[in-house]
């Protein structure tokens, strides 16, 4: 058993943690970034095969270091896992893998203390930057009433089509990863997608007409859908709780491949066989649910969730509990802070928080 003391603690080491580490390093601050797996990147590395970023590498930087690649390439996920990797490396970032915070609590005369396992860390403030939608997969109650034929996979644990069973495949949940999922899994297999539609961005990606539009949208996702604008509060809801736009996959492109798409949710179980809020049951032999992820913070035993569990922060600062703060929040200020775009203007905001705070920490003398 050991304990350790760090000024500020972040935990998690992806996008928003790493941002944090060095916008606080370049200001003379200490801090230590802890994270759960094994390597940096990891939780990037685990996604399936073919996923690639929707923002070009032009956009794909984090502070300090551009994305090594052509402006207008969408990088695959393991090359930006290898990127948050060599950039914990360049600016000598510390950070210790495969350190998973099982608690956040308050410690006997201020700050806070991290239990991971035996150990602690002790800190005068923490980042929490776990990621954007939290570390639990979100799949319905009534999952486990179907028949035990019928292979069952969040999104999260896809991978590929051979991995699938022989037979039809229904994708639940018609986000931007249900989508991509559905139209993959559809070349080698019958496909039904189901779940409200969630839009599509208007553009496609990588194409002249998305070269012209995309920093349009991006300057729209980063500096009128935030929390100062009416349009950016009601964004911000829906985002949060319902999931956002089909971003690659067209209506057209899922039509073309055969994807039978049904705006039907799933809402049980009949015979076994999941069933659709319009009484129709579907016979398949294989569920993927794309249906995102729970912001489980059981382990915080803090005053900052609200009543839906959800931080209760302003970009990031958890006036609850001073020295408290978040980073890599969905819509944490803007549609874009989830974005490769966005990360990195959240984390300096924190960090200026930080900062400030342990200035006004010094005592002044005569």
């Amino acid at each position: 058993m050991s304990t350790q003391h760090t000024e500020t603690l972040i935990i998690g080491a992806g996008q928003a943690g790493l941002s944090t580490g060095y916008h606080l390093q370049r200001r003379g601050r200490p801090c230590l970034i802890v994270d759960g797996n094994e390597r940096v990147g990891d939780n990037w590395r685990e996604q399936w095969d073919t996923l690639r970023l929707y923002t070009p590498a032009r956009y794909d930087g984090l502070p300090g270091l551009p994305f090594p690649a052509p402006a207008w390439y969408f990088p695959h996920k393991d090359e930006v896992a290898d990127f948050l990797e060599r950039y914990a490396l360049h600016w000598d970032l510390p950070v210790r893998m495969s350190t998973r915070v099982d608690r956040l609590e308050p410690r006997d005369g201020g700050g806070y203390l991290a239990r991971v396992g035996a150990d602690t860390i002790s800190c005068d403030n923490v980042v929490v930057a776990t990621g954007t939608f939290g570390r639990t997969p979100s799949i319905p109650s009534f999952a486990a009433d179907l028949d035990q034929s019928i292979m069952q996979l969040h999104s999260s644990q896809y991978r590929r089509p051979e991995r699938l069973r022989p037979g039809p495949v229904l994708v639940v949940g018609a986000s931007h990863s249900g989508t991509d999922i559905a139209y993959e899994v559809a070349r080698t297999h019958e496909t039904i997608l189901c779940g409200r539609d969630c839009g599509q961005l208007p553009v496609r990606l990588g194409s002249r007409r998305g070269h012209v539009v995309l920093p349009v949208l991006l300057f729209v996702f980063r500096h009128l859908l935030t929390r100062r604008t009416p349009m950016g509060r009601k964004k911000m809801n829906e985002i949060r709780f319902h999931g956002g736009p089909s971003l690659r996959v067209k209506r057209e492109d899922l039509a073309a491949r055969g994807v039978q798409r049904v705006t039907a949710r799933a809402v049980g179980v009949s015979g076994g066989r999941p069933m659709l809020d319009d009484g129709r049951v579907v016979d398949c032999a294989n569920v993927i649910w794309a249906t995102g992820f729970q912001q489980v913070f059981d382990w915080i035993d803090l005053p900052v969730l609200g009543e839906e569990g959800w931080p209760v922060e302003y970009r990031g600062v958890a006036e609850a509990a001073p020295g408290v703060f978040f980073c890599g929040l969905s819509f944490q200020y803007a549609f874009a802070s989830m974005l490769f775009p966005g990360v990195g203007r959240d984390a300096e905001y924190v960090a200026r928080q930080i900062v400030s705070r342990e200035r006004s920490a010094v005592p002044v003398t005569a």
